[in-house]
């Protein structure tokens, strides 16, 4: 039996990086006292999965975590239990309990939709949007381990709009063979919108999808 965790990465802490974000989970399990699995050999340690890493200063609304049990419970008690566990800026939205031979989150992962919000008036990116859109090809420059290399984006953005004056929505891919950071998209904004000068901005993943855009949580 495996639980999948729904869980919040707030504002106030999305400058926690991923390993402390899973220690932070790995300790309240621990003070939770739910029946977690654990590996085999001489330093054992919790088998947590993770769908999808978040960068450094981007916060989650809706992120997902399985965990492996050694033992059946019962949803209702294990969110209890670890919501206990939890502090207030990474709460327990919902759990859901599912076979061991469940696929894990990481490998069904294919889009994830954030919000892009500005601290000031971001009029000159929203009006470059259509023209950035209307492009075959959208080439930006990616780090990657062998150094940087350009790379055309624009099949990895499925949608991107303007919410209001201060808020940009787009849906991007993001799986093992093609992984768009929002990142990448505004380095491409900004350069359509002919802007050397960034304004700061707080990136939030709203919501994780598989195929055909089912919300990830439900598949």
């Amino acid at each position: 039996m495996k639980m999948l965790v729904i869980f919040e990465k707030s504002k106030r802490i999305r400058h926690v990086g991923h390993l402390d974000l899973m220690r932070t989970m790995q300790r309240a399990l621990r003070r939770s006292g739910l029946p977690v699995a654990f590996s085999n050999g001489f330093n054992p340690h919790m088998l947590l999965n993770f769908a999808a890493p978040l960068s450094v200063g981007t916060s989650g609304r809706r992120e997902i975590m399985e965990v492996p049990l050694s033992k059946e419970i019962s949803e209702a008690d294990f969110k209890s239990a670890l919501s206990a566990a939890l502090p207030s800026d990474l709460p327990c939205i919902a759990v859901r309990a599912v076979d061991d031979k469940h696929p894990a989150p990481m490998s069904m992962l294919r889009a994830a939709a954030y919000s892009i919000e500005f601290y000031e008036n971001a009029r000159p990116l929203i009006d470059a949007i259509p023209r950035l859109l209307a492009r075959d090809t959208i080439m930006v420059m990616r780090k990657t381990k062998s150094g940087e290399k350009l790379c055309d984006i624009r099949p990895m953005i499925y949608d991107l709009c303007a919410v209001d004056d201060t808020h940009i929505s787009c849906t991007l891919s993001i799986c093992e063979s093609a992984t768009c950071k929002p990142e990448l998209l505004m380095d491409a904004l900004y350069a359509e919108a002919g802007l050397a000068e960034r304004s700061y901005c707080l990136y939030t993943r709203m919501q994780m999808y598989g195929e055909n855009m089912v919300p990830l949580e439900l598949l």
